[in-house]
């Protein structure tokens, strides 16, 4: 006949695994693959440059 575990252990073996699955999906979003470096050419470089401001 098995024993019956205190509600302690029960609530300690739940919050266990609740900080294993939350790690768990954190490591697995951060996971993805790593986005490759291109260079750009210089007129896709400058097409988002703000001009200054006139000076008054």
């Amino acid at each position: 006949m098995q024993q019956r575990t205190s509600t302690t252990e029960r609530y300690t073996r739940g919050v266990a695994a609740a900080v294993v699955a939350v790690t768990t999906l954190i490591l697995a979003a951060n996971a993805g693959p790593a986005r490759a470096m291109e260079p750009k050419p210089a007129q896709q470089r400058d097409q988002h440059v703000i001009p200054p401001a006139p000076v008054r």
